[in-house]
């Protein structure tokens, strides 16, 4: 999944950008793989279901965040480790976006 690969074949990608990790732009992906013609998109509407795994991310991640800052700060729950959260979930925004893609892709190749 992290190598942007066609989940078919593993030939193929399936975003047009090499680095898809930190790209602040809009993502363009395929149509299908271009080595075995995997449809990424099956019908429209499609990555709906990658909302929710993107919501799983991002609260994967402000939890890491929460339990990574309870050794920085001197109370459990610290008001001022809210902006660390903040910032953590909107800096990984589009990372977020195209890794739920991926994932859904993933999960949902035999469907």
């Amino acid at each position: 999944m992290l190598s942007n690969k066609c989940p078919n074949c593993d030939k193929g990608h399936i975003y047009e950008e090499k680095n898809i990790y930190f790209n602040f732009r809009k993502p363009k992906m395929n149509k299908s793989c271009s080595h075995c013609g995997f449809a990424f998109e099956k019908e429209p509407g499609f990555f709906f279901g990658a909302m929710y795994v993107s919501y799983a991310l991002g609260i994967a991640e402000a939890v890491a965040v929460f339990i990574i800052g309870t050794f920085f700060f001197e109370n459990t729950f610290d008001l001022k480790i809210l902006p660390w959260i903040a910032i953590t979930i909107l800096s990984l925004s589009s990372f977020n976006m195209r890794m739920a893609r991926i994932i859904w892709i993933y999960l949902l190749k035999g469907v």
